[in-house]
Order: structure tokens, then C-alpha cells, then sequence
């Protein structure tokens, strides 16, 4: 583990690369708010966790970044753009309203931008995508996240894009219950928290 992951970990509970990035805010419909990208370590540390950049390849960026380099600064605003634009879009989708046009301009411009570095490559009698230039590219995390929101936005999963159900929360995740009923984005916390305030509020006016 590297010492930029080691600072930061994630929840990956939205079942998807994709979700779990535009998760990186906790309690996004309130006024308490968490930032959970605060900068261009915490970037790197969600690319190492979800195993999108090889660790050599984040100690490298991240000596990068430490020199006061603009364009580490330049890839974490980027890195948040896209994030919002995601959440944009993967929401519209789960409460199925109109997708903005905005957000979907800068996903493909993304992609249009990481399609350079994308190769397919041959392994073990099997194919896989492979991403030339992490190593000096301060917006290699974005190329798998662009890739992973493009591949879930064209596949028949998508019909399993559910919003937790929790007014707080408003995390994205993947329903693969068997019935398809699945409302929170996980039970131990938004699910627990949202019947114990039930549980209050029947009592006090009982």
C-alpha cells in the first residue's frame, strides 16, 4: 500500500467503477456535505483501491504532484468535473429524467481524450484493455472511470441503476438482488439510519 492510499479509503458499495466515483461525496443533498476527493492524493489513492493505477504509477504521480505541479492541480479539477457530470447523468438515468447535454459533452470528451491511450493486448489466450502512459499522466485514473461510465451507460445493466433511498445520501449503486428490490445503497448504515427515524417518529406519535 502505498502512502497515498494509505491516507484515504473508499466505500465501493455502488457495484461499479463508474458509481463508486461519482460516490466520492457523502451526504450530497445536505447542508453537511463531505468531500471525500479533497485533492489530487485522495484522486491517486481511489485509482489505487479500485486497482485502475498500479501502484508504480501512482508513486510516480504523486512525487510529481509534491514538485507543485499545475498539471496534478489541473487533473484533480477535471477529476471533479467529471465526477459531477457522472452524477448528472447516472441520476437522471435512476430517476429517469432528462440526461443534461453538458455533462454528457464532457464524458465523451473524456473519452475522446483517453482514446489514445487505450490499446487491447493479447494474454494467457485472453484480451484486455491496457492503458499506455499512466505513469506520466495525471489523468490516467479518469481514462478507466470515462471507459467504465461509457461501457455501463450502453449495457443492459443499467436498468439496475438505483439511487439510495435515504434523503441524505443520494449514492449510486447497481441492484443485483435477486428480486430487485434493493433501496439503500447499504443496509448497515443509509438502511439502518432511515428505519431507526421511522422507529423514532412512530413513537413520539404514539
Amino acid at each position: 500500500m502505498s502512502s497515498s492510499e494509505g491516507q484515504f479509503r473508499f466505500d465501493l458499495s455502488g457495484g461499479h467503477l463508474a458509481l463508486d466515483f461519482a460516490n466520492t461525496v457523502s451526504d450530497r443533498p445536505t447542508e453537511n456535505r463531505k468531500e471525500r476527493l479533497p485533492d489530487f492524493a485522495s484522486f491517486l489513492a481511489f485509482g489505487e483501491q479500485t486497482g485502475v493505477l498500479p501502484a508504480s504509477a501512482a508513486k510516480g504521480l504523486s512525487t510529481k504532484a509534491g514538485k507543485g505541479s499545475v498539471e496534478a492541480q489541473r487533473a484533480w479539477q477535471n477529476a471533479i468535473r467529471l465526477r459531477e457530470a457522472l452524477f448528472a447523468i447516472f441520476s437522471a438515468v435512476a430517476e429517469r429524467r432528462p440526461i443534461n447535454l453538458g455533462a454528457m459533452e464532457l464524458l465523451n470528451a473524456t473519452l475522446l481524450k483517453s482514446a489514445p491511450h487505450g490499446h487491447i493486448v493479447s494474454s494467457g489466450g485472453r484480451f484486455r484493455w491496457e492503458w499506455i502512459g499512466q505513469e506520466s499522466d495525471c489523468e490516467a485514473v479518469l481514462w478507466s472511470v470515462a471507459r467504465g461510465a461509457a461501457e455501463l451507460l450502453t449495457s443492459e445493466e443499467l436498468s439496475r441503476l438505483r439511487i439510495c433511498a435515504s434523503e441524505k445520501c443520494a449514492w449510486l449503486f447497481l441492484d443485483t438482488t435477486k428480486n430487485h428490490r434493493r433501496r439503500w445503497c447499504d443496509m448497515k448504515t443509509c438502511g439502518n439510519r432511515v428505519k431507526a427515524q421511522r422507529h423514532y417518529q412512530r413513537v413520539r406519535a404514539s
